[in-house]
């Protein structure tokens, strides 16, 4: 395993630096947003997924947009670096925010910064390795990413422990923004063979393999029961967990994801990625519906969040390389730009949906809807997608 690491080419190790850093500066502020809104802003869960809601679902139309252009261009450094830009600048300014709007306003110049990055950086990170090492190379990206997830909120825990007040915590996040916008213009792309003719911009689907369509179709059932993590952190303040503990917990799920994202990541390009992403989808469910029906924190909430960093390691990066998998060549930014603009529209309802139940009813009807959509997708990802190649 530490051979084949070491192996990857400088692009995958780059990338993956890079996502460590800007999550560092994104989870030093998204366990504390759903505590800021509720302490501050005075807004509830309804405000919440419709904060969520409308900045994924809106700015996941540019990661459709951004993946077609790559195709058209080759060229994926641009969008690379400023999307990180653009979210990277736009944090910070959440410290001078009044009102729930102005934080919808800066979370939805964030995600549109992560709209015009993640389809690029997807086909890059494809293109730069062989159909061999993609589960291996995306399971180290996203290794890396979570070790950001697991800094980030250990960083906010401190200074929020040492006194500092919550708006200052928001402003430090510039320092790993700068950083990171510097290292993303180092990133080189792999040489390509010059194109003869432009290409169209094709939106469509039809040209894609029947098998990816229904991949499609799956993940997007999947994501309408995985509404925003931050009701899973509001939930874990709503049994008792304190305030300066919360980044804690989201630190110790990013810590085990980051620990089995690349082994587990690997196992699929030896045993395929559908197992893995059947377990995991299935862990998910056990997981909501279990959450859902706790009446207090203690060690059982603690678990549950651990199990959850276990299901993020075992399907993140695998459900990527079973894009690249299943998509054309010619088209692997499309591709990306298709699956994510699937996860992203369909948490504009999921965060809605989610927000409605647990405030209208009550948490446990909100979690179990999650839980029960994620079995269905297990079930449709088992015997429907690939059942029918």
């Amino acid at each position: 395993m530490l051979a084949t690491l070491r192996s990857l080419p400088r692009t995958v190790w780059l990338i993956g630096l890079i996502s460590l850093i800007n999550d560092a500066a994104s989870d030093m502020l998204y366990p504390l947003i759903p505590i800021y809104l509720a302490s501050v802003l005075m807004a509830g869960p309804r405000v919440l997924g419709l904060i969520e809601g409308i900045a994924e679902a809106t700015a996941s139309l540019l990661k459709l947009f951004s993946g077609i252009v790559v195709d058209r261009t080759r060229r994926s450094k641009p969008w690379i670096v400023f999307g990180y830009a653009l979210a990277g600048f736009a944090r910070p300014l959440i410290a001078f925010v009044t009102s729930w709007p102005g934080l919808l306003c800066i979370r939805f110049a964030d995600r549109i910064g992560k709209g015009l990055r993640s389809s690029p950086r997807d086909a890059l990170l494809a293109a730069s390795v062989p159909a061999s090492q993609r589960g291996l190379a995306f399971g180290l990206h996203r290794a890396m990413d979570n070790g950001g997830a697991v800094v980030g909120p250990l960083v906010a825990s401190a200074l929020l422990a040492g006194g500092m007040p919550l708006r200052d915590v928001f402003l430090w996040s510039l320092v790993p923004a700068i950083v990171c916008l510097l290292l993303a213009t180092a990133i080189r792309e792999p040489a390509h063979e010059p194109e003869t003719s432009r290409k169209p911009f094709e939106w469509h689907l039809n040209d894609m393999p029947p098998t990816f369509r229904r991949y499609l179709a799956v993940v997007a059932l999947f994501t309408l029961g995985n509404s925003s993590n931050m009701f899973l952190l509001l939930r874990a303040r709503e049994l008792g967990v304190g305030e300066a503990q919360v980044p804690l917990l989201w630190a110790a799920v990013s810590a085990i994801a980051a620990l089995f994202s690349t082994p587990l990541s690997a196992l699929s390009d030896r045993f395929g990625r559908l197992h893995l992403l059947v377990v995991g989808y299935l862990a998910y469910g056990i997981f909501y519906v279990a959450v859902g029906s706790l009446v207090a924190d203690g060690y059982w909430l603690f678990a549950l969040f651990a199990f959850y960093g276990l299901f993020m390691a075992a399907t993140e990066g695998v459900e990527k390389a079973l894009v690249a998998d299943l998509a054309p060549a010619n088209r692997r930014g499309a591709a990306f730009g298709w699956f994510n603009l699937t996860t992203g529209v369909m948490l504009l309802p999921a965060s809605i949906i989610f927000g409605w139940l647990w405030q209208g009813i009550g948490s446990w009807l909100a979690f179990l809807f999650s839980g029960c959509c994620a079995g269905l997708a297990a079930l449709l990802l088992r015997r429907w997608v690939f059942a029918l190649k």
